[in-house]
Parts: C-alpha cells; sequence; structure tokens
C-alpha cells in the first residue's frame, strides 16, 4: 500500500464524501489536510481523526475563492513539508428545469463545480511541479453520464470538469501529473438539501437516496483505491476514471 505517509488535501471536508474520505484515509496513514466552509464541523472532524491517532489539520476553504485553494495547498507544504494529492470534492447541485431560468443558481453551479475545481489546479500544479509529481482525485458524477430531467445545467458542470481533466491529462506529458476522475451515484449525504426548493420534491429525493444511494464510505474507499492503485475500475454505482502519468 502506497497511502501511510502520503499527504492528502480535501476540498467540502466538512460532511459527506469529504469528510468520509478523511476519516478513511486517515485511518490508512496519510496525514489528511482538511478544506471547507464550516470550520465548526471541520475542527469536530480534526478532533475525531486525532482521537482515532490520525494526523489531520485544517483551514476555512471556499472553493470560489483562489487565494483559499492556495492557502489550503500552503498548509499542507508548511506542516507536512509537500503534497501528493487533491482531492477535489467540494460541489453544489441545484436542481430544476432550464426553462426555471434560475440564473442565479447556473452561476453557483459554475463558480463552485468547474471554477472550483480550475482554482485547485491553480493552487496544486506549481507544487507538483516542483515536487516532481502529484495526483489530481476529483469527484465528478454519474449524473454526467446519463443526461436527465432538472439536471441539465448540474451535467453540463461535471462534463465539464471531465472534459477539464482530459485535456490536462493529455498536456501533461512529463511524468509529473496523475489524474482521476470518480463518478458516484446517489450519495446519502446532505447533498440535496439545498438543491431542492420545494419541500415536497426535496423530501422525495431524500427518501429515494435514502432507500438506493451508496454510503459516501464507499465512495471514500474507491478515493483510497485511487490514491493507492489507479488501476481501471469499476465498483458499483462508482465509476473511477483514472489516467496514468504522461
Amino acid at each position: 500500500m502506497t497511502i501511510p505517509g502520503k499527504v492528502v488535501a480535501i476540498t467540502g471536508a466538512s460532511s459527506g464524501i469529504g469528510a468520509a474520505t478523511a476519516r478513511h484515509l486517515a485511518t490508512l496513514g496519510a496525514p489528511v489536510v482538511l478544506g471547507a466552509r464550516r470550520t465548526d464541523r471541520l475542527d469536530r472532524l480534526v478532533a475525531k481523526i486525532e482521537t482515532a491517532g490520525g494526523t489531520a489539520v485544517a483551514t476555512r476553504v471556499d472553493v470560489t475563492a483562489p487565494e483559499d485553494l492556495r492557502s489550503l495547498v500552503a498548509l499542507a507544504v508548511e506542516r507536512f513539508g509537500r503534497l501528493d494529492v487533491l482531492v477535489g470534492n467540494a460541489g453544489i447541485s441545484r436542481l430544476g428545469t432550464v426553462a426555471e431560468l434560475d440564473v442565479e443558481g447556473w452561476s453557483a453551479m459554475v463558480d463552485v463545480n468547474v471554477k472550483g475545481v480550475l482554482h485547485g489546479i491553480a493552487a496544486a500544479l506549481p507544487v507538483f511541479t516542483r515536487q516532481g509529481g502529484g495526483h489530481l482525485v476529483t469527484v465528478v458524477s454519474t449524473a454526467g453520464l446519463k443526461i436527465t430531467p432538472t439536471q441539465a445545467v448540474y451535467a453540463g458542470t461535471k462534463n465539464a470538469v471531465r472534459t477539464l481533466l482530459e485535456g490536462l491529462r493529455q498536456e501533461s506529458t512529463s511524468g509529473t501529473l496523475r489524474t482521476t476522475s470518480i463518478s458516484p451515484g446517489y450519495v446519502r449525504t446532505e447533498f440535496v438539501d439545498q438543491a431542492i426548493d420545494d419541500p415536497t420534491v426535496r423530501e422525495q429525493v431524500q427518501q429515494t437516496m435514502a432507500e438506493i444511494g451508496l454510503d459516501p464510505g464507499a465512495v471514500a474507499r474507491a478515493i483510497a483505491f485511487a490514491v493507492d492503485q489507479p488501476d481501471d475500475v469499476e465498483i458499483g454505482d462508482l465509476t473511477i476514471h483514472p489516467t496514468r502519468q504522461g
């Protein structure tokens, strides 16, 4: 196993997939550097990881602010001397038909889901280049693979990220960078709580997720697998798209 000692930074780490990934990687021996907007949750998560014998630090990160991503990467380098992996997990969704013209919601999804990933790349890539190696693991979504009504713009942002990472892979010929995209289906998280305004519809979707959704721990294990051994694999509702260096 190559995970022990790898320094892993995670965005969107205060709950759901991000928190599960932080806990799991920490149990495998990775120092984790956590970023999210809800610092109270981050503090509790760091305490739990440390109590369990892991190593974790945290800082407030809003992925729409490039300087916050630079601070996250700088914290990793300052505390642990390097950054081996950046897990780009932060994301939001606003579900609704295009005809509803939720322009504000569209902008928010583009800012977090697309620009947030780019800000992470911009912060991490110079460090990876100096080190001679690094790995971007990005949580995308099966929504970008199978388009369904009410998810057009959300799916568009996820497809955009998939395209960006493939372009970056093709451009990265020096052997410095590795990229992996992980596309979960429904996951039992708080993700839809702010995605749907109609309380009846929101409750229905939450019930569906409770019945058929993946446990966040399953996605965390897929991320750990990618960090440790990026061979082609499909696990249940998880599709992993690894790329090799160069």
